[in-house]
């Protein structure tokens, strides 16, 4: 059995999929004033907490920055570092749709349309 230890401090660890960064990038190239994108969760929907993802042109200072590409980084904000320590980003597209997925190992509870969960 591990005990772990609660950090609020340390850093998110968070990854992205090849298919994700490429996604990432296009968007990118169509505003080249944005510098990266950002992860923060909200309070919201049915589980507890909802994914918050922005394009961003300048980072926070309290951010964590992850340079998942030479071109492409993540900024992580810091108070959802917690919840989202070990996440890999995905993106996929089936036929017309697409969508970004987060594999997050802190998540006990999903709600049924996937919007949001619960730690």
């Amino acid at each position: 059995m591990n005990i772990e230890t609660y950090d609020p401090n340390a850093k998110a660890e968070v990854s992205m999929t090849e298919a994700a960064v490429a996604h990432v990038r296009k968007q990118l190239s169509k505003n080249p004033d944005m510098r990266g994108i950002r992860l923060a969760v909200k309070k919201s929907g049915c589980s507890g907490f909802k994914y918050d993802v922005e394009f961003v042109d300048d980072e926070k200072s309290e951010d964590d920055a992850i340079q998942v590409a030479d071109d492409v980084t993540l900024y992580v904000a810091a108070d959802a570092r917690a919840y989202v320590r070990g996440t890999v980003i995905d993106f996929t597209k089936e036929g017309l749709n697409s969508t970004i997925t987060f594999n997050n190992p802190n998540a006990k509870d999903l709600c049924g349309c996937g919007e949001s969960f619960s730690v």
